[in-house]
């Protein structure tokens, strides 16, 4: 091979292993840089993972940790556990969202975490209900109650894709051009319940 040739190839490999998109990690395991939130009485680090919530009290409200940055398009990765003893025990993965002013709450897309929303994609303070459900097949099949499972959260315009444990939950494509296509990621833990839950190797890709 001819020597501008080998330095053509090496030229286009390294100029497209620059244009590829990075990993983005979002926790470092340890603090709650990047973060914002109630990190004094709802969520703390622990052992390398995101508590939110405890048994030692009903959660009296939503509470959300919430990226300080905001991402468009991206394919984010998470794994979650969802604990609870009474009350509604039910958790969730804003994206594309934003806190509401002067209140706990976000507005934006959640990828819902908790029996009976396992893997629902919903609306949360906006227009306040489920976009698209999976099927119960689909759940029952994904879902391990009480332990580790990885969730996938696929955006791309107006295209959405959920996953849980590599099992398609929903395929939502937004109608309503006003929907924001870009935003702050946030964990919750919802409030009515005593709820422990917990996330760990949670990574962004952006895309395009």
């Amino acid at each position: 091979m001819r020597p501008w040739i080998s330095c053509l190839i090496a030229c286009l490999a390294a100029s497209s292993l620059l244009a590829a998109p990075s990993k983005v990690r979002l926790f470092d395991g340890k603090s709650f840089h990047g973060w914002d939130g109630d990190t004094n009485q709802t969520f703390h680090v622990k052992d390398g993972m995101i508590v939110g919530g405890t048994f030692s009290r009903v959660q009296p409200r939503n509470e959300f940790l919430a990226t300080t940055s905001r991402y468009t398009n991206f394919v984010l990765r998470a794994k979650f556990k969802l604990t609870g003893t009474e009350g509604f025990v039910n958790s969730g993965i804003q994206f594309r969202s934003e806190r509401v002013p002067n209140d706990s709450e976000m507005k934006g897309y959640q990828a819902d975490i908790g029996e009976g929303w396992f893997g629902t994609l919903y609306d949360e303070s906006r227009r306040n209900k489920p976009m698209a459900k999976p099927s119960e097949t689909a759940v029952k099949t994904a879902v391990k109650l009480g332990e580790w499972n990885d969730y996938e959260v696929r955006c791309e315009g107006p295209h959405i894709v959920l996953k849980i444990n590599g099992v398609l939950m929903v395929d939502y494509t937004e109608a309503d051009a006003s929907i924001p296509q870009h935003g702050r990621i946030g964990l919750q833990v919802h409030g009515g319940g005593r709820t422990e839950v917990f996330f760990k190797d949670l990574f962004l890709e952006p895309l395009h």
